[in-house]
């Protein structure tokens, strides 16, 4: 086998988890109906209380309910809503949060 087929299959062996790992914004639109009640149908937080999960960063959301179900962030509420959830959940939910319109920033 010659070096370049050997680096490409590599390659492609190595990119199967990035590729797996991202989610698919519209099945999380369909399962982020819970989130609604204090993140808003778009991310956009109902009162103040509750953050804006509109635009944030996909590795930013992924890392905090991760957290939020593993116990090294601390709230009842979140830890309760993460607990259920899967990998694929989790990269649903923050492709489609990511991809919504985050509040504008005037200047």
């Amino acid at each position: 086998m010659s070096r370049a087929l050997l680096a490409a299959a590599l390659l492609a062996v190595v990119s199967l988890p990035v590729c797996a790992a991202s989610g698919d914004p519209e099945v999380g639109r369909k399962k982020s109906t819970p989130c609604a009640a204090c993140h808003g149908a778009n991310g956009v937080g109902v009162s103040p209380e509750f953050p804006n999960l509109a635009g944030q960063h996909v590795d930013y959301l992924e890392a905090a309910l991760r957290h939020y179900k593993n116990g090294k962030r601390k709230n009842a509420i979140m830890q309760s809503q993460a607990a259920s959830l899967t990998e694929r959940d989790i990269a649903d939910l923050t492709a489609y949060f990511a991809s919504q319109q985050g509040l504008a920033v005037k200047h």
